[in-house]
């Protein structure tokens, strides 16, 4: 949701507000920097922390011209980057998949066509921005433009990009554009957007700039100290606050600090942040409560301390890191103080009892996030799950709302034994694939995938079998149903995996990179899908690839090939092979359609030749994937390849 300038909203406004003051910081630099020719100086580069939040602030509201203006400020090397050239900030960035995701046609356009202005960097391939470009988990623009709501358009804006479009789909990164894992942009708590106010007079800002404060351009340079944050008064935190157990760190004691202490929560914020400004007291309050138990809350003010920042990664404010011995890992919970004490006082382990097994169970509580462990020595409780008095000591035991309630677990009690049987059993048997359950399934650290599609009706028929095949691979495979009838999620996954028909289908994926799958044949039964498992895990099975109908009648110019035609057509050794890997809907792919069929028609008479095409997005092939070269490429529309008579050997 946007939040232009006007907005009557206070904390909306108030971040509008410290938007001008830091753009205007910035091209007041910029300005200075140009007009004495200081590329390296006592006058330092805009910090990049900073130059961040502006320039994604602007992405947000669509202020195209803003936009545009800081890119070129980043390539005029005004940006305080440290080692890294401009373009390598920038391209990580993500900035063309959060336009896309955010829907904002005018920004995508923009940076479709964005040249950088700065000659040293153009030895990058012409337009910096692609629709094809990787971003977090290896999925592209174009992933995410197919789940938007105006998939179609936003599609056809990406494939008239003027580059060439490139593309290669799996399931995870289909499921990662469906569900997108925090990058970047999410990182950049940018939730304020949320903060609007129905009093909206529709004022945004025109340019950039109009973004420059008030003040002589010709002031001196001396007088001017851009590094000192004070300068911002309006940025500091409310006074009210009591932090008097927050601990202040820099670069001066951050090191010796966590060094010296073994959990240390630390806050990375900036004085101007509206949700810094609202965690203040709830982490304040937080510290206060877990005073004296050995746990530290600090802080850090990241627009002084860059230099920790940029070793910590932070990319957004606040950014909350919890230490233990020295090792951080994000803090992912809610901003309130309830929450902080609850999540710290999980991680650093529960209150167990003295001795071997306790610390066992304590250490792997550490590493399980999505697990609540409990310890007890109440023979009740024993009985209530059936643990037999006489059985040997300590018992372990996961409860689950799912069909397998109770799971028993029956290892030595280590924390790595503990942390591979949770890994086998958090999991139900057999998991539904849902928006909700798709970040479970692709995240889990078990890959491998057996996939039942079947009608929502025919679940109670074969989900007990699948069920009790399950049972036999946990911890070495995760069961997954897929209601092949479900037109929100079972269809596109369907689509994906070129499964048709009503069911029941059992369908292997290795869930990776690779991508490469394998289908039971035979019947439904406990046997069969066993034994289909057993070969899936011991490499034994042959791969399964999606393949349109061979065409009865392929005597045109240029060659039909499908899933099931690309050995006796593309790999014919008597034969020289053009082929196209197109998709339908890609507009590189329609404007040359004119122009391949012309070639055809005037070399149909070369008989040693063979023009042809192939539907990428309908079918596959293992060599479909390879180069004229014979190594590894990305799919591309229109992706053409030359297949001569000799070929090496590629099995």
């Amino acid at each position: 949701m946007r939040c232009p300038i006007g907005r009557k909203s206070g904390g909306c406004k108030s971040l509008c507000v410290s938007f001008l003051h830091e753009i205007g910081w910035l091209l007041r630099r910029c300005h200075l920097r140009n007009r004495t020719k200081l590329e390296s100086s006592s006058l330092e580069a805009f910090p990049l922390v900073r130059f961040r939040w502006i320039l994604r602030f602007a992405i947000d509201r669509d202020w195209t011209a803003i936009v545009k203006k800081l890119l070129d400020i980043l390539f005029e090397e005004n940006i305080d980057s440290g080692v890294l050239c401009p373009t390598e900030i920038a391209l990580p960035e993500d900035l063309l998949h959060y336009a896309v995701r955010s829907n904002s046609k005018s920004i995508v356009k923009l940076l479709l066509r964005y040249k950088p202005m700065k000659r040293s960097d153009r030895d990058i391939d012409n337009y910096l921005f692609r629709p094809d470009m990787l971003g977090p988990s290896g999925i592209t623009p174009l992933h995410i433009a197919a789940t938007t709501t105006c998939a179609e358009s936003m599609s056809n804006l990406l494939t008239d990009e003027p580059g060439q479009l490139t593309i290669e789909i799996t399931a995870e990164t289909q499921h990662v554009a469906l569900h997108p894992l925090p990058n970047l942009m999410t990182m950049m708590s940018l939730s304020f957007l949320d903060e609007v106010n129905d009093d909206d007079d529709g004022q945004e800002l025109p340019s950039a700039d109009h973004a420059i404060l008030d003040g002589d351009e010709d002031e001196d340079d001396s007088e001017l100290d851009f590094g000192d944050s004070s300068s911002h008064g309006s940025y500091e935190a409310p006074s009210l606050v009591d932090e008097k157990d927050v601990v202040v760190l820099s670069e001066g004691n951050f090191s010796e600090f966590i060094e010296k202490n073994k959990h240390v929560m630390v806050e990375f914020y900036a004085p101007w942040c509206g949700h810094c400004q609202a965690l203040a007291p709830e982490y304040a309050a937080a510290a206060t409560a877990l005073k004296g138990e050995d746990i530290f809350l600090a802080k850090v003010d990241a627009t002084e301390e860059n230099d920790l920042a940029q070793k910590y990664d932070v990319q957004g404010f606040p950014t909350v890191y919890f230490f233990i011995d020295g090792d951080h890992k994000p803090y992912p919970g809610q901003r309130s103080k309830d929450a902080i004490v609850t999540w710290i006082k999980k991680k650093i382990g529960p209150a167990v009892q003295n001795g071997a097994d306790s610390l066992e169970l304590s250490g792997a509580s550490k590493l399980e996030d999505g697990v609540n462990f409990y310890q007890t020595t109440s023979p009740t409780v024993a009985e209530l799950f059936h643990i037999d008095p006489k059985a040997e000591r300590p018992s372990l035991i996961m409860l689950k709302n799912e069909t397998e309630k109770l799971s028993y677990f029956d290892g030595p009690f280590t924390k790595s034994a503990i942390v591979e049987f949770i890994l086998a059993n958090k999991l139900p048997l057999v998991t539904s694939f849902t928006r909700d359950t798709a970040p479970l399934i692709f995240e889990s650290t078990i890959k491998k995938q057996l996939i039942l599609f079947a009608q929502s009706s025919d679940s109670k028929k074969f989900l007990p079998v699948f069920q009790e095949a399950a049972r036999l691979f946990k911890g070495k495979l995760i069961f997954v149903f897929v209601e092949i009838d479900n037109e929100d999620v079972g269809k596109p996954v369907s689509d994906y995996f070129g499964v048709t028909g009503d069911g029941p289908i059992v369908l292997a994926y290795l869930g990776n990179e690779d991508g490469r799958k394998y289908l039971l044949d035979g019947e439904f039964i406990l046997e069969r899908i066993k034994a289909f498992a057993e070969g899936f895990l011991e490499d034994k099975l042959k791969p399964f690839y999606k393949s349109d109908q061979i065409p009865e009648n392929n005597d045109g110019d240029v060659k039909i090939v499908v899933g099931n035609n690309f050995d006796e057509i593309v790999l014919d050794e008597s034969k020289d092979v053009l082929l196209e890997i197109y998709a339908p809907w890609c507009g590189h792919c329609q404007a040359l359609e004119p122009t391949y069929n012309k070639l055809a028609k005037h070399l149909r008479g070369v008989d040693s030749l063979v023009i042809a095409k192939m539907d990428g997005t309908t079918n596959e092939h293992p060599r479909a994937k390879v180069g004229s070269s014979g190594t590894k490429s990305k799919l591309r529309t229109p992706s053409t390849a030359i297949i001569p008579m000799v070929r090496e050997d590629h099995s």
